[in-house]
């Protein structure tokens, strides 16, 4: 009894061994697909129809005219479903012979292609756009001979400045507090420890206006209610989506027109273009200088004026394009 289950032990490791042999087994199998590469440095897949094949043995092959990007090629060797990668990006293929294909599935003549020259061009634009946001930030300092005085003063006259704003800045402005400190200010004397001389408190306020007109009013609100500091005031471009559009398709058409005249150069034509990155496309944030000294004797005379001008939107391109010279 006992070795006829040994025997029937051992059948059935047979049996299991060979169903995990073939489930992991090498598959020999030629595929058809176009050369992409990949996320891990240096390598390269084959993107058929319906997988993607990792060559493991890239390097092979790195040396040949037709060995880059977009190449359809037939490729023959044996999948290895045990190798494992970083990415997995596709199943591990061990090419033992690989070639580039025509559009019909033949075999390409690589000694008749033509001589191609990949060049590297960058496009720039930039245009002008209207902005339609405003960012004021204004701030309350007081001195005491304590912290304490220091910070009940600034309290007092930043919540008259944050009332002021809000009623003249209407439903459409934000405001909020952007930064608050509390620090002495110390007397310094020669070879002796510095000695705390008063308290300052300082409150930054950011008030966001859309409404472009009602600048000039907040930073003569604000003055009025106990502000004295207009730390900066900027104007930017919120609904930004449209100008960067039109910046990077004319980035783009600059970088292919660059193509296009080092082809003429050349005796040649662009063949196409392999690849464009895009290097930036963002609004210039326009800063106005506004002197701060003497403020709110000023606004009392006269309304602050405010002269809004364009933003200035950049885009830059990065294209890599296949040129063919004149035969």
């Amino acid at each position: 009894m006992k070795k006829r289950f040994l025997l029937m032990l051992s059948l059935f490791a047979v049996i299991f061994l060979g169903v995990i042999g073939q489930a992991t087994a090498a598959e020999s199998l030629t595929v058809h697909g176009r050369l992409e590469q990949t996320v891990e440095a240096g390598g390269w897949l084959i993107a058929a129809a319906k997988e993607k094949y990792l060559i493991l043995n890239a390097q092979k092959f790195k040396d040949e005219a037709w060995f880059r990007e977009g190449t359809e090629v037939e490729a023959t060797g044996e999948t290895k479903p045990g190798t494992i990668t970083v990415y997995q990006e596709g199943i591990p293929f061990q090419v033992s012979s690989m070639r580039p294909v025509g559009k019909a599935g033949s075999a390409a003549v690589t000694e008749n292609e033509p001589n191609l020259t990949r060049v590297v061009v960058a496009g720039e634009a930039t245009i002008q756009a209207q902005p339609d946001t405003a960012v004021v930030v204004v701030a309350v300092v007081t001195q005491s001979q304590s912290a304490l005085g220091a910070q009940q003063d600034n309290a007092n006259k930043s919540d008259a400045v944050i009332r002021a704003v809000k009623a003249s800045g209407g439903e459409g402005a934000e405001v909020k507090t952007s930064g608050y400190s509390l620090q002495p200010q110390y007397t310094y004397r020669e070879n002796q420890p510095p000695l705390i001389k008063s308290y300052e408190a300082r409150n930054a306020v950011t008030i966001t206006l859309s409404d472009l007109s009602k600048v000039g009013t907040v930073i003569d609100a604000a003055s009025q209610a106990g502000a004295n500091n207009v730390e900066t005031l900027s104007f930017t471009l919120r609904h930004d989506r449209p100008a960067r559009d039109q910046a990077l398709a004319e980035a783009t058409r600059a970088a292919v027109e660059k193509a296009q005249v080092i082809a003429q150069a050349l005796g040649g034509h662009v063949t196409r273009i392999i690849r464009v990155e895009e290097q930036g496309a963002m609004p210039v944030p326009r800063p106005v200088q506004y002197p701060t000294a003497g403020v709110v004797a000023r606004v009392e005379t006269a309304p602050t004026p405010i002269e809004i001008g364009a933003l200035e939107i950049r885009s830059q391109v990065q294209l890599i394009a296949e040129i063919e010279p004149r035969p």
